[in-house]
Parts: structure tokens; C-alpha cells; sequence
């Protein structure tokens, strides 16, 4: 007997960006458990005919934990879908913990993260020699609450290119703690529903962000990158340079 389920990520909405282990997995599953608020249908499309789909949306985490026991213990492939990346905001630790109890081993199969495809859209490099080389994912407090040591004050006080996930309802105060720390002026490139049909990227600056969000009437499924980079191009780094010596390219 199967006693394994997949944990997939199939990227933040279009099928073209699913990795091939990933459709794979999609393509031979016997079940499908996925979140239908926030994958959309043509990821499904790919899956047998015959493939069981449940939506997990309206779902609590130990209805969905013992149909997925249920459907293991009854020789079924089983995947879960996740939305991104499954390691990013994705509440795979308390799924897999149920499951682990249960004697059912697990795998994560890793997905593109809505930064990634954000920040291509715009053609943006995220950690720009001499302005940072850093890049922080992170999210406003809200009911979750955040670790002291990484509250927003502390993350932006960094001034590295800064992915806010899960902060549109929170926009208001995050604008304040901001800029606290960045440049009014500051680039920031705002996701909405990143790679959907309905989808749509913008690029404003940092004063600007909560009226934009206001005015676009933004709730969810929303990613701000706020980043010195984005308007800062001036220094090339060494892996080009000429001059540089490295292994592949002696001096």
C-alpha cells in the first residue's frame, strides 16, 4: 500500500509555470485535495478524468487531514495541492504532523512563489550589487501576529528589497512602519492574482501604496516588493567584469 502523500505547489495560478515533477504528480493522483479559492481550474485540468477532486476551501484542518488518512488507508495516490511554493505561508507543518502520526509519510515538491513571477514581470533584479543583496519574505502582523525580533520596524530598518505577503487588509500601518526607514520614492511593485487570466502587476511608489490599494480595493491575494533596487542600476556586478577573476574565467 501507498502510504505517502505529495504536498505540490503548482506556482501562483498559471499552468505553464508548473515544474514537471509537479505535473506529473497532478497527472497520475488518484485523489486531489486543493485549495479552490486559490488555484484556479485549468491546474485541475491536468489531472485523469477519473481523479477524485475535493476542494478544501471551506474545510477545517482535521476534515482534511482525516480525508486524506481515509483515502491513503484505502490504497489511493493522493496529492495536496498548494498554491506557490508549499514552504511559503502554505500550513503544511500542522498537515504533515497530523499525517505523520497517522504513519503516513510526506513529500513537498516545491512551486514557483508569487515574488518570483512578480518581480519577472517587471524584469526586476531583486539584489542589485552595492544597494542590497538581500531579500526578506515576510507579511504584516494581522491575527497571526509576528515574532518580536521580526517585526515590520525590524525587517524594513534593513532597507533590502522587502516581499510583504498576506498584508493588503493591513496596508495602512505597514505604509507607516515603512517609511520609517525606505525613501517615500521608493519603488514598489504591487501583485494582484500574479499569472491568472485576471491577474495584474503595477509599479508606485512606497507614499503611494495605501491609497493604491484603497483605490484598487485590494483584500487578498495580494504581494507588495518594496526595494531600493528597483530604481537603482548604476553598479554591475563582478561576474561580468572583465578584470574579474574566477574559476571558469582566469585573469
Amino acid at each position: 500500500m501507498n502510504k505517502k502523500i505529495s504536498f505540490v505547489g503548482v506556482g501562483p495560478g498559471d499552468p505553464d509555470l508548473l515544474t514537471i515533477k509537479a505535473m506529473k504528480l497532478i497527472q497520475t493522483s488518484e485523489v486531489l485535495f486543493w485549495t479552490d479559492s486559490l488555484i484556479p481550474q485549468k491546474i485541475l485540468d491536468f489531472a485523469n478524468k477519473n481523479a477524485e477532486k475535493i476542494k478544501t476551501s471551506s474545510l477545517d484542518l482535521n476534515v482534511i487531514t482525516e480525508m486524506m488518512i481515509t483515502k491513503v488507508k484505502e490504497g489511493k495516490k493522493v496529492v495536496r495541492l498548494h498554491d506557490g511554493d508549499p514552504c511559503l505561508f502554505g500550513a503544511i507543518a500542522e498537515q504533515i504532523n497530523i499525517l505523520n502520526q497517522s504513519n503516513i509519510s510526506c513529500e513537498v515538491i516545491p512551486g514557483i512563489s508569487a515574488f518570483q513571477v512578480t518581480a519577472s514581470y517587471h524584469q526586476a533584479e531583486l539584489t542589485i550589487p552595492g544597494v542590497t543583496q538581500t531579500i526578506i519574505l515576510s507579511r504584516a502582523g494581522g491575527r497571526t501576529g509576528m515574532p518580536d525580533r521580526e517585526s515590520l520596524h525590524n525587517l524594513a530598518s534593513i532597507n533590502s528589497s522587502l516581499c510583504l505577503y498576506l498584508s493588503a487588509r493591513h496596508v495602512k500601518r505597514a505604509q507607516e512602519v515603512l517609511l520609517e526607514s525606505y525613501d517615500p520614492k521608493t519603488k514598489v511593485i504591487v501583485g494582484y492574482r500574479v499569472s491568472w487570466e485576471d491577474g495584474w502587476t503595477a509599479l508606485i511608489e512606497l507614499k503611494d501604496m495605501e491609497k493604491f490599494t484603497h483605490d484598487k480595493k485590494l483584500i487578498r491575494t495580494t504581494i507588495y516588493i518594496i526595494s531600493p533596487a528597483l530604481s537603482n542600476f548604476s553598479k554591475s556586478s563582478n561576474l561580468y567584469d572583465p578584470n574579474y577573476k574566477h574559476l571558469f574565467r582566469p585573469k
